[in-house]
């Protein structure tokens, strides 16, 4: 079990694991029982961005429909539609010794898919939670549960690589957004 965080909390990653090279990112969830009649599809997204907090070009928003970074730094395993069973929903894997030098940090985001349409948002949502795994070992080296600040978000900044000097830290961000993966996009400087 590695360490918990709390929102805010920022940690050393590859200062204090230097044999660090490949994270797992792994980010899940339940959804509240309720009577909605549609089914509730939660996607993990990460947006590699620069100095200014801005995506340099589309390549660098990886998701369900773009699995993997043009230099291989982030790579998801795939949409996971129902976010049924235990662990993992959807996964991300981050590779620091690939991660281009204009990448100064790489925001982890969920949001919840057609939210507008099925009337859904982050307060149906329960136990969400990201932890981050040492590849090589499969050493879960921390873990934040997101608690249950939410209500009508559709859209949650989960947590935050950045880079500090030669080395990455992690951000235990937890803030949420309206207007779901649009208005993430905005906020990343991409064109929706």
């Amino acid at each position: 079990m590695g360490i918990q965080l709390s929102k805010g909390q920022r940690i050393d990653l590859t200062k204090t694991n230097p044999g660090l090279v490949k994270a797992l990112i792994g980010l899940g969830w339940d959804t509240n029982k309720y009577q909605g009649g549609q089914d509730f599809d939660l996607d993990a997204s990460a947006f590699l961005v620069d100095a200014q907090n801005k995506c340099v070009n589309d390549h660098d928003f990886i998701f369900y429909n773009n699995l993997q970074h043009p230099s291989g730094a982030v790579i998801h395993t795939g949409d996971n539609r129902t976010g049924e069973g235990d662990g993992d929903d959807e996964q991300l894997i981050v590779d620091f010794s690939a991660i281009p030098s204009y990448v100064d940090r790489i925001g982890i985001t969920v949001t919840v898919h057609d939210a507008e349409l099925r009337k859904q948002n982050f307060g149906q949502v329960s136990n969400a939670f990201v932890r981050l795994v040492d590849e090589a070992t499969g050493q879960e080296l921390l873990r934040f549960d997101l608690g249950e600040d939410f209500s009508i978000e559709t859209a949650v900044v989960v947590c935050e690589l950045y880079r500090h000097g030669n080395d990455w830290k992690f951000n235990a961000v937890g803030s949420g957004f309206s207007g779901g993966l649009a208005s993430l996009c905005k906020n990343y400087g991409l064109q929706v």
